[in-house]
């Protein structure tokens, strides 16, 4: 289903048992960016129709993947430290697929622009505090009390 009006909650009925039937379907941020890629299939389609937005295109199609791939990477990994990283690489491609799109509005048009950048900079929110309660929780000590 590649549609740039589809809805949310079309788009959610439309997903593989196979997918939504991992624990990390759970995550908001994840199914927020495999959102954004569906919709970004036809933007960067669009985009590459263009001459003038050829290569922006490209860099648009680049930066959504690995949003939701570094989630999923990162996902399993056991301590803080090591999932806010994946964190970090996912929230920095968000924020790269937000200035493409921004870029790519003279030939989206202006809301289909905005809607994407809405969506991704809710994203960017989502991961921001990720890495933050990561992060909090790898530098914080139990309360217990040690025996030495």
């Amino acid at each position: 289903m590649s549609d740039a009006k589809v809805t949310f909650e079309e788009w959610l009925g439309s997903v593989s048992a196979a997918i939504t039937g991992d624990s990390l379907w759970k995550m908001e941020a994840y199914l927020l960016t495999m959102f954004a890629s569906e919709l970004g299939w036809d933007d960067v389609t669009r985009l590459s129709q263009d001459r003038r937005t050829v290569v922006l295109a490209g860099q648009l199609y680049r930066a959504l993947g690995p949003v939701g791939a570094n989630l999923a990477e990162g996902y399993p990994r056991g301590t803080g430290p090591d999932r806010a990283r994946f964190c970090e690489y996912a929230l920095g491609s968000a924020r790269e697929s937000r200035d493409w799109y921004y870029k790519g509005r003279h030939v989206l048009g202006q809301d289909v622009a905005d809607q994407r950048i809405q969506l991704l900079t809710g994203l960017v929110r989502l991961l921001l505090a990720m890495v933050h309660q990561q992060r909090g929780r790898s530098l914080r000590e139990g309360e217990e009390a040690y025996d030495a």
